[in-house]
């Protein structure tokens, strides 16, 4: 074999999984191992090493076909020095890793946050394989975002492109703090978290839903109660994907991308929540802006943070 490979890695708080890719984005082998956070960084690093190694002596492949690595990790990163700034769920502070890795495995290593690289992945070998132009949007605890131009991930001036979940759409009569300290970020509703806190107040004011039988109510509940024709938890619903499409018309009219792609776990919701997205978004965007335009649900689901990782030596 004479091909390249690359080795992604997406870097958790419990777990590191790393998978090789080849140069077309197929994810040809994965692993997985405890990140060690509880000893420190050092330990962290020495098993990102080790697990790079392994995983590349246990494929078919040699260590001399291996290009590169990339890695992606939740928290602050300064990109262009490859340095994790602050990642708290991994206890990193100021670390210079790719100088660090670099040096360990003689190889060129790429870093870039979590929500970029899942969207790199989505784009290089998922939903938006042979796109050029898309916006991923990843709902979980908060919002998270990557876009994707001319096939690369672009990052803005400081690194910092992407905040999907701190566009401002909520009106300021309904509008409440977001964690980033600004009001009506499109994170205080479309989120899981937003989702939850809607449906608990909704409970605290008395109104008529059987989520009010939920000892401990989860987006999923107020998914499936939507579907069930609870119509407190459908205007929920509603409320989170008007906001979503709401984004989009703004993000369609500066970015024009050809596809949005929506993933992590609020987006298992399905068609409930996507074709009231695909709704609005016709309802508050030019025409123009809409043609030919898709909103999809992603593909990777667990693996886009390790192919877009691996991706980053490609593609950023």
């Amino acid at each position: 074999m004479s091909e390249n490979i690359y080795v992604g890695v997406d870097l958790g708080g419990t777990a590191i999984k790393v998978g090789i890719c080849n140069s077309e984005g197929h994810l040809l082998h994965t692993y997985e191992g405890p990140t060690g956070t509880e000893t420190g960084a050092d330990t962290v690093i020495d098993n990102i090493e080790k697990y790079v190694r392994q995983i590349v002596a246990d494929s078919p492949y040699e260590w001399d076909q291996l290009a590169g690595v990339g890695a992606g990790v939740a928290g602050f990163t300064n990109i262009r020095e490859g340095i994790i700034i602050l990642a708290p769920n991994i206890g990193f502070r100021d670390v210079p890793i790719r100088a660090i890795l670099e040096s360990r495995l003689n190889k060129p290593v790429k870093i870039d946050n979590d929500a970029n690289v899942a969207a790199l992945g989505e784009a290089w070998s998922g939903a938006g394989r042979g796109v050029d132009n898309c916006v991923c949007y990843t709902l979980g605890t908060g919002v998270g975002g990557g876009i994707i131009i001319n096939g690369k991930v672009y990052q803005g001036f400081s690194g910092l492109a992407g905040e999907l979940g701190h566009i401002c759409v909520v009106p300021d009569l309904e509008a409440i703090q977001c964690g980033c300290g600004k009001m009506g970020c499109l994170e205080t509703v479309s989120s899981a978290t937003g989702i939850i806190r809607m449906a608990n107040d909704a409970v605290a004011r008395g109104d008529r839903t059987t989520l009010a039988t939920v000892e401990k109510i989860a987006a999923k509940e107020v998914f499936d109660a939507a579907k069930a024709g609870d119509e407190v938890a459908l205007r929920i619903v509603n409320r989170a994907a008007f906001y979503l499409g709401k984004s989009m018309a703004a993000v369609a009219a500066v970015l024009n991308p050809e596809v949005f792609i929506i993933g992590g776990g609020v987006s298992k919701a399905g068609e409930i929540l996507f074709e009231e997205i695909r709704r609005v978004y016709a309802q508050v965007t030019p025409e123009p802006l809409q043609k030919d335009v898709k909103i999809i649900p992603a593909l990777l689901g667990n693996d886009a943070g390790i192919v877009g990782a691996a991706g980053l030596l490609l593609r950023s």
